[in-house]
């Protein structure tokens, strides 16, 4: 039984179809995934913000912060909650817009050929036990649909840009769960 449903739909997760996607270039092939943290309000974790800030229904009157970001058009493919609730906005064989101004090992436009990866979470905590739990078989699945070659974080494909996923994340963890990917140099030792 497959884990893939209608394309690039993993089952098992929430599904939130977000407007923000577009087509992959002919010819792309997937090899990358790219890890992101992402906290609505910064820094706060729990309720629906994130969700509805890739649904494009994010109230600005409700927080300073939501008045600055609620005009972008951004989405992921995927978003891993506290608790490892796991949900999905874009279907993988298409194109999420995740990485923006982007370049991994000389090739440019990540979000044409990788998945993204959102972790509920922030520079400044750990992320969850539940949160590991859920990320390893989601790069499992996707290992097995895609020719799935590195991880890298926000911070490695558009440096000094993004800090994302942030110093709390735990690559030995991912090394030793996906041996033979290729990791980011500073992480991979």
């Amino acid at each position: 039984m497959s884990v893939w449903r209608d394309g690039g739909w993993l089952t098992g997760a929430r599904r939130l179809a977000s407007p923000n996607f577009g087509e992959r270039p002919a010819g792309a092939e997937v090899g990358l995934v790219v890890l992101h943290n992402i906290s609505l309000p910064p820094d706060e974790f729990g309720g629906d913000w994130v969700e509805d800030f890739f649904l494009n229904r994010l109230d600005p009157a409700v927080h300073p912060y939501f008045a600055e970001i609620s005009g972008l058009q951004v989405s992921a493919h995927f978003y891993v909650r506290r608790d490892g609730r796991l949900i999905q906005f874009v279907d993988c064989d298409r194109r999420a817009w995740h990485a923006g101004r982007s370049t991994w090992c000389g090739r440019e436009n990540c979000n044409d050929w990788s998945v993204g990866i959102e972790l509920e979470g922030s520079d400044f905590r750990p992320y969850s036990a539940a949160q590991y739990a859920a990320l390893w078989p989601l790069l499992d699945a996707l290992r097995v649909r895609y020719p799935i070659a590195a991880v890298a974080g926000h911070c490695h494909v558009a440096p000094g840009r993004k800090t994302d996923p942030g110093p709390y994340f735990d690559w030995a963890a991912l090394r030793a769960h996906c041996p033979g990917l290729a990791l980011p140099a500073e992480v991979a030792a």
